[in-house]
């Protein structure tokens, strides 16, 4: 063991002067020749384009992903002379909204009537026959325990009105 530790320190020793020399000539000719060599160029970075605010103007239109209403020019019925909004009745709140935003959640009865209960418009609120929900004049006309049935007045485009039957269903929760 004693043999191992001599020799090992021999041969360290070895090494050790043999990396002793001190002519780095030829180190210091390579770095002069690199730092003689011209500077490179770096690019410059690309422009880029200033931000231009967007601003949605299509919020009023049919949603995409809702199916297009199907309109038959030909066979299209003409609006009735009788049927008419009434443009001097006060409007209700539920009128303010589009009635695809409102869904039945329930029903609830007591001494004064029947009512359903419909969420949307920022919470849920208490409908009975004769009110009034949507923005096409929509009248309620039924209230059942799972069905809301709602007769809105369209126009017809041609200067009249045409009544469309809308229902609203309950809503199974999970």
């Amino acid at each position: 063991m004693k043999a191992f530790k001599t020799f090992f320190l021999i041969c360290c020793s070895a090494g050790l002067i043999g990396c002793g020399g001190s002519d780095f000539s030829d180190l210091q000719a390579f770095m002069d020749e690199v730092r003689s060599r011209p500077k490179g160029a770096i690019e410059p970075l690309p422009k880029v384009p200033a931000y231009e605010a967007f601003t949605y103007s299509a919020a009023s239109l049919r949603s995409p992903f809702q199916p297009p209403v199907k309109v038959d020019t030909v066979s299209r019925t003409k609006g009735d002379p009788e049927i008419r909004p009434d443009e001097t009745r006060v409007k209700q709140f539920l009128e303010g909204f589009n009635i695809e935003v409102f869904e039945m959640v329930g029903s609830l009865s007591n001494e004064s009537g029947f009512f359903a209960l419909v969420s949307g418009a920022g919470g849920v609120h208490r409908i009975r026959v004769g009110d009034y929900l949507g923005r096409n004049h929509g009248r309620v006309v039924a209230v059942g325990e799972a069905k809301i049935d709602v007769v809105e007045i369209v126009p017809d485009g041609d200067q009249g009105w045409l009544e469309r039957p809308r229902s609203l269903t309950l809503k199974e929760r999970s």
